[in-house]
């Protein structure tokens, strides 16, 4: 169940790089993989709401007015996955 969420969520943020699905889809679909945060340190769940916010911030400003770089925060939610998978399977190799 948990790597079927980190799948999801790896597919949820290939889309929205794609921009096949908008931020806030996004998001409502990060969100509600509550098993999965529920799972995680609670430092993950942290970490993931305030690259959240800063991907919704984001989205209401045009790239120059704003502090937040969209692929940066797309870089470090990739990160967050490889972490997260990392923790919740260690013995797993990464390919």
């Amino acid at each position: 169940m948990l790597h079927k969420q980190l799948t999801l969520l790896r597919n949820a943020l290939s889309e929205l790089q794609q921009q096949q699905i908008d931020i806030t889809t996004f998001c409502s679909i990060w969100r509600a993989q509550t098993t999965l945060l529920n799972s995680l340190p609670p430092k993950y769940e942290t970490v993931a709401e305030d690259l959240l916010v800063r991907l919704e911030t984001s989205s209401l400003f045009s790239e120059e007015s704003c502090s937040y770089n969209q692929h940066d925060l797309f870089d470090n939610l990739s990160v967050w996955l490889d972490k997260a998978e990392k923790k919740l399977f260690p013995d797993i190799p990464k390919n």
